[in-house]
């Protein structure tokens, strides 16, 4: 009988990361008393659901809000400022508009670079490999939701 009550006690912890199945940070999750002490609290992922942890995990919560609002504004300013830009890349082509080797976003942060954006070129994603001469679409991600529409042109040399 002593073993089913140990199974029963549960204890109150906030999750420092997501955790896939239990919960995302800064949830509050209900877990067995010896999971929580002997694993998720030794580990870094959880704190004990104590008055103050919980004090502390609200205002970085309220912190973080005021934080991600500012970056959403930050981001929305930049995709304002690009406009309807188009941008012009130019390379070596054939006759037939076919150029050599392919446009990447390597490219194109290096053309909104020369236009006085600092770009990361993992966020501008292609809508299909550039081979051609003529115009193509990008999008920039800006921010988780803010994601801005480019023209790039490509021209021969």
């Amino acid at each position: 009988m002593w073993p089913i009550l140990l199974n029963k006690i549960v204890m109150d912890i906030i999750l420092r990361e997501d955790i896939k199945g239990l919960g995302y940070k800064n949830d509050t999750v209900k877990v067995k008393a010896g999971y929580g002490r002997n694993y998720l609290i030794p580990k870094g992922v959880a704190i004990l659901a104590s008055k103050s942890n919980r004090k502390m995990i609200d205002e970085n919560i309220r912190q973080a809000a005021h934080k991600a609002e500012k970056s959403l504004k930050d981001a929305q300013a930049i995709a304002d400022k690009i406009g309807e830009m188009i941008l012009e890349i130019k390379t070596k082509a054939g006759e037939s508009g076919k150029i050599f080797g392919a446009i990447t976003a390597i490219q194109a942060a290096e053309a909104l670079s020369g236009r006085g954006f600092d770009i990361d070129r993992k966020k501008i994603t292609l809508s299909k490999d550039i081979k051609h001469v003529g115009d193509h679409s990008a999008v920039i991600d800006l921010h988780k939701n803010v994601h801005h529409e480019i023209t790039i042109r490509v021209v021969t040399e």
